[in-house]
């Protein structure tokens, strides 16, 4: 047997001759390797703190070792998390949110040709979810943008070393700022009881925030940071803790102590509650040689915004061609609507999308079970023609959970979000208003 025949081509029929490296959709499955613990990847300072909370499995995020599963699968798995975090509360540890500060008099006007919103906007003591391009208009990341100060910014950063880009970007530009890595970790209280935990640790005050809203407090003597925002779609915080590499114990340890009365649990992030917000994960739904306009991200490109910003030409001439009715790139992101048995953990692969007919035009992104819906939802890039609403394809999964063995199981494209999130994002505020930016 050849190589060849264990992993077929990388699928030459999904049309991605747009990208310098296309994704590898070979469908090599899970496959038995067990990740090395070593001192070239870093240890946050709660690592083993999730250690100790039962974490089993783990990934790699910023050069971070990463929890990704706490309850076995024998126990319930993923889905036992998801109960937990659309039921009650739950605690993360997402200390591979690493924190680049940017501090400085000029801070604001390097912060402002970096990211595609307009920085002005942001008042002190807030935030918003934001994304840098390069100068094709490639997605580098897309943080969480903190403004703790006139003159201090947080890029509370996903997975893609920031810091780098930023340091290089200012060796060109020549702005009177400072930009470093903070030893700061943080940790996710999200579900629907996270309000009144986090009254119990911090006090009445906390209930005034409100999205995207910040203030400063302490726990256990330890000075943190929070701000209403999370990765899960449903209601949550995140405590910002400085000095963590001192700290992280006393943090870690009055959060459970206090949390035991509300059925805390630590979990995973959220993979299944965040698809089913419609919330992306840099990575795996986009990449650097992503267009925010691939992507539902077009309202993070603003049609009004007096500073440049790198890949502004790019973008603009992008839009142009939207608008125009020519649409400029072979694969778009859409929601799906699928069959097959219940998806309740990662997938080791982009899955294959079919049309009916059985030919391959693209790949399913991320996939779960929705217990609310009561079927698999996913996000997959196929051709933009084929994006409406109604459309019917065909997904080819694994043989554990296809409906008939060696057959697709059947999909449809629907609007994502799946299902609404405590809160409405910036796309669906700018909707409601009738923009198709944010400001």
């Amino acid at each position: 047997m050849t190589a060849n025949d264990r992993f077929p081509p990388n699928v030459p029929s999904v049309d991605q001759s747009d990208r310098m490296v296309p994704c590898n959709l070979r469908q090599s499955g899970s496959t038995p390797v067990e990740m090395l613990i070593s001192t070239r990847v870093r240890k946050s300072p709660f690592w083993h703190l999730s250690i100790e909370a039962g974490c089993w499995r783990a990934t790699v995020y910023n050069r971070m070792y990463h929890p990704r599963g706490y309850v076995k699968p024998e126990h319930g798995g993923a889905m036992a998390e998801y109960d937990a975090l659309v039921n009650r509360v739950t605690m993360w540890n997402v200390a591979v949110e690493r924190q680049i500060r940017v501090r400085g008099p000029d801070a604001e006007a390097f912060v402002n040709r970096v990211i595609t919103r307009d920085a002005t906007k942001i008042a002190p003591m807030r935030g918003k979810y934001t994304i840098l391009c390069n100068e094709k208009g490639g997605i580098l990341n897309d943080p969480v943008l903190l403004r703790l100060d006139r003159d201090e910014f947080w890029f509370s950063i996903s997975d893609s070393d920031l810091q780098l880009w930023l340091e290089g970007v200012n060796v060109g530009l020549g702005h009177d700022v400072e930009i470093a890595e903070l030893d700061v970790a943080t940790v996710q209280i999200q579900g629907p009881l996270s309000e009144e935990l986090m009254e119990d640790l911090f006090g009445e005050d906390v209930r005034k925030l409100e999205y995207y809203e910040l203030m400063e407090a302490e726990i256990s003597g330890c000075p943190v940071v929070i701000s209403q925002t999370g990765f899960s779609g449903e209601k949550g915080y995140e405590i910002y803790l400085r000095d963590a590499t001192l700290h992280a114990e006393a943090l870690w340890y009055a959060v459970l102590g206090r949390g035991a009365r509300f059925g805390l649990r630590v979990i995973a992030p959220a993979h299944h509650r965040r698809i089913a917000a419609g919330i992306l994960s840099w990575g795996q739904d986009m990449d650097a040689e992503t267009s925010p306009f691939q992507v539902n991200l077009d309202y993070q490109v603003p049609r009004r915004k007096d500073a440049d910003y790198i890949g502004r030409a790019a973008l603009e001439a992008q839009r142009a061609e939207i608008d125009a009715g020519r649409y400029p790139f072979k694969l778009k992101l859409a929601g799906l609507r699928m069959g097959g048995a219940p998806i309740t953990d990662y997938a080791p692969d982009f899955w294959l999308v079919t049309t009916p007919e059985g030919a391959r035009v693209g790949y399913v992104t991320s996939p779960w079970w929705s217990p609310e819906l009561g079927c698999n939802i996913g996000l997959a890039h196929v051709p933009p023609e084929m994006t409406g609403i109604g459309t019917e394809l065909r997904v080819q999964l694994p043989e554990t959970l296809a409906e008939m063995s060696g057959q697709p199981v059947a999909a449809e494209v629907v609007e994502v979000p799946f299902r609404p999130s405590a809160h409405a994002g910036a796309r669906e505020q700018a909707q409601a208003s009738g923009r198709d930016w944010a400001g």
